[in-house]
C-alpha cells in the first residue's frame, strides 16, 4: 500500500470516529476541537485528522473560525426544514432505484437486521433503522447518492440524540414503529414496486421530521428552570 493510500485510509477512519462522537454528542455543539487532543484520543496522526476535520467542516459538522479555532458546529433550528426537505426528495428516489436494482442479498441482510429488533434498546433500534437505510442506499447503486444520504442521515441522527434519545429510552414505542415500517418497505423492495416503496419512504422520513419538530417545539416552549 502506498503512503498516499495509507493516509487516505487513516483519514477515513478519523472521519468516521470523529463524526460518530459528534453525532452521539460525546463532542457537543460548541466544543473546541484540537488536533493534538484528537491525536492522543484516537491514536491517529495529525495529517489524517486534519483531513477529517476539513471534510467534517464541508459537511457542517465542524465550524472553523479564523484566529479562534475549530468547534463542533451547532444545529440551527431554522435549518431543520432544509435538512428534511432534502431527505424527503432523495430517500424516495433512492428507494425507487433500490427496488429496480437491489439484489436478494441486500434484502436478506435487511431482514436479518430487522429480526434483531424484538428486544432491542432505543439506541439499538436507531442502529437497525440506520442499517436498513444504508442497505437501501447501497442497493440503489449510486455512490454519489449514497454519500449524500449518509451525511444527511448522520445530521438527522445527531438531532435524534439531541432531542429524542431520552424520550425514546423512556418510551421506545415510536422508535419501534419506525423500525417496523421497514418491514413493509422491505416487502415492496422485494416485489420491485418502486412507486409504492418511494411513497412509504417519504412517509417514513416525514414521520421522523414531525417527531423532531414536536420535540424542538416542546424544548423551546418549556419554562426555564
Amino acid at each position: 500500500m502506498t503512503a498516499t493510500a495509507t493516509t487516505r485510509t487513516m483519514a477515513e477512519e478519523a472521519y468516521e470516529r470523529i463524526r460518530s462522537r459528534i453525532v452521539r454528542l460525546d463532542l457537543a455543539p460548541g466544543d473546541v476541537l484540537r488536533e493534538d487532543t484528537l491525536q492522543d484520543q484516537l491514536g491517529i496522526g495529525r495529517t489524517p485528522i486534519r483531513e477529517a476535520l476539513q471534510r467534517l467542516a464541508r459537511e457542517h459538522f465542524v465550524a472553523i473560525i479564523p484566529r479562534r479555532g475549530m468547534f463542533v458546529a451547532g444545529i440551527d433550528v431554522s435549518e431543520l426544514s432544509l435538512l428534511f426537505e432534502t431527505r424527503t426528495v432523495l430517500e424516495p428516489y433512492a428507494a425507487r432505484l433500490a427496488a429496480a436494482r437491489g439484489t436478494e442479498e441486500h434484502w436478506t441482510q435487511m431482514q436479518t437486521a430487522l429480526d434483531g429488533a424484538g428486544s432491542a434498546s432505543s439506541d439499538e433500534l436507531m442502529a437497525i433503522d440506520h442499517r436498513c437505510h444504508e442497505l437501501m442506499w447501497d442497493a440503489a447503486g449510486n455512490r454519489f447518492l449514497l454519500d449524500t444520504l449518509d451525511v444527511l442521515y448522520a445530521q438527522s441522527d445527531r438531532l435524534w440524540h439531541l432531542y429524542l434519545s431520552d424520550v425514546a429510552s423512556a418510551s421506545p414505542s415510536k422508535m419501534s414503529e419506525a423500525v417496523e415500517e421497514h418491514r413493509t418497505v422491505l416487502d415492496q423492495l422485494r416485489a420491485g414496486d418502486g412507486d409504492t416503496v418511494a411513497e412509504l419512504m417519504e412517509r417514513h422520513v416525514r414521520s421522523f421530521d414531525d417527531q423532531i419538530r414536536n420535540a424542538v417545539t416542546a424544548r423551546l416552549e418549556s419554562p426555564l428552570p
